[in-house]
């Protein structure tokens, strides 16, 4: 199965004819939440002790009524110590990789970039908290007048109602005139992640295979298994933090990182499908709504392949 043959729906796994996902049917839920007061829908939006749906439904209403956990000048930042930390995998994981994931269309060589697994030594950093959203983008746009609206907002329209869900589908050259923007309004330091900050922020010191763990969990984040097919207000995949409490490493958007794609040290360029059809490319992290969970492991190297599922965002880092 080559994924990039398929149509999207192929490639995540749906049929051509109608089929529900988790965000359909909740209007009793809306019914039951709309009448909570703000405080109250924060403190339900991250709170493991309210299920999944419940966090989407208050997330959703926080959208439209004012979402404070969003402040695009001053956003929530984690700080993440300097430590020597192991990036990548070993060759011999592989096949724990591939027989893990066997029926969707995975293939070796893209496992086969994220090895040979080595130390390096990280810089303490900032972090933030959460990808940027649709309402810091819109901000972004409206002060500078940047021209591209992301091919994510209907006609270039502002999807109000996805306020504080993150941004997707945004070129590189607009998540690094965002961050540029950013550090000239505040006079601080942004600035993308590099590759090797993302993958330390995601697993933590121990190279783990998940943000929480090594085990397969997949309603830890908002991959096709998780059943959403959308977007989802940041922060409600709590179960899914990274052990610095970072929101949605794993899933709802793919990551741009600073870095080009490059081999690591003394491993062979891997030509793959994306190599093949963008030349030079940057790095992407993490998972998304769109694919399967494989895509969200620490390690994975990915990049922006030019079909609508591969769909993008990013977030800050900050020089301390």
């Amino acid at each position: 199965m080559d994924i990039n043959k398929l149509s999207s729906r192929e490639a995540m796994g749906l049929s051509n004819t109608f089929s529900l996902s988790k965000k359909d049917n909740l209007s009793s839920l809306f019914e039951a939440l709309r009448g909570y007061e703000r405080i109250k829908l924060l403190d339900i939006v991250e709170n493991v002790s309210y299920d999944i749906l419940h966090r989407y439904v208050a997330g959703r209403l926080l959208a439209i009524s004012g979402d404070s956990r969003i402040s695009t000048l001053n956003p929530m930042m984690m700080d993440i110590p300097e430590s020597e930390v192991r990036i990548g995998i070993n060759e011999s994981h592989i096949d724990h990789v591939m027989k893990c994931f066997p029926d969707i269309g995975l293939k070796r060589e893209w496992i086969l970039k994220e090895t040979p697994s080595f130390s390096i030594e990280i810089n303490a950093f900032r972090c933030s908290k959460y990808l940027v959203t649709n309402q810091d983008f819109r901000v972004f746009l409206d002060d500078t007048k940047y021209e591209e609206l992301p091919s994510s907002w209907e006609f270039g329209i502002y999807p109000e109602y996805k306020s504080n869900s993150p941004v997707y589908s945004v070129s590189f050259s607009a998540a690094s005139e965002y961050v540029k923007w950013l550090s000239l309004k505040t006079n601080r330091k942004f600035r993308l992640l590099t590759e090797y900050e993302w993958e330390y922020m995601a697993s933590g010191p121990v190279n783990k295979e998940f943000p929480w763990g090594n085990t397969l969990l997949y309603n830890n984040a908002n991959t096709l298994e998780s059943g959403f097919l959308t977007s989802t207000p940041v922060g409600i995949f709590t179960e899914g933090n990274s052990p610095f409490g970072i929101c949605d490493v794993a899933g709802n958007v793919e990551e741009y990182v600073s870095c080009d794609y490059k081999p690591y040290s003394n491993s062979q360029y891997i030509h793959d499908d994306i190599a093949l059809e963008l030349g030079n490319y940057k790095v992407c992290r993490g998972g998304s709504f769109t694919r399967y969970l494989d895509l969200a492991r620490c390690s994975r190297r990915h990049g922006a392949y030019p079909k609508d599922i591969y769909v993008i965002g990013f977030r800050v880092a900050e020089d301390i």
